[in-house]
């Protein structure tokens, strides 16, 4: 292994975690975090722990596969965090972590944009579909 100086250990550095680079680790945890359920979740946990059944109906449209497996993935990834409590039946909450709770702030900014300019977004591509046929 070739030696290198400090200035070259800092380039290798940044390159190693440059998300435009096809190798880049950093571009799965961009899929994950950029996936519609995670975004939605992050969001409806974001007043706290809330049960599964809650996260369900709060989240119209997702299937209990869907739920289970994004949030087995986000618990994973350490955004999430699973805590049981044995009783009859057992109850299962889910609540965000520091870590999932610092990147709340932005999808709920993401959250709020798309909100604000769907309307936009419908008359653009209205414009567009318009144009092309």
């Amino acid at each position: 292994m070739a030696t290198q100086t400090a200035p070259q250990r800092r380039a290798s550095e940044r390159e190693r975690f440059d998300a435009y680079l096809a190798t880049c680790p950093a571009r799965k945890l961009l899929d994950r975090i950029s996936d519609k359920w995670v975004s939605l979740l992050l969001n409806a946990l974001a007043d706290g722990p809330r049960r599964y059944s809650e996260l369900s109906r709060t989240l119209a449209g997702v299937s209990q596969k869907m739920l289970t497996q994004t949030l087995r993935t986000m618990e994973r990834d350490g955004l999430v965090a699973r805590t049981v409590t044995p009783a009859v039946p057992v109850r299962v909450d889910y609540a965000l972590t520091p870590l999932g709770a610092s990147l709340l702030p932005i999808m709920t900014a993401i959250k709020a944009w798309a909100e604000t300019h769907i309307h936009e977004v419908d008359e653009a591509q209205a414009a567009y579909d318009a144009g092309r046929f």
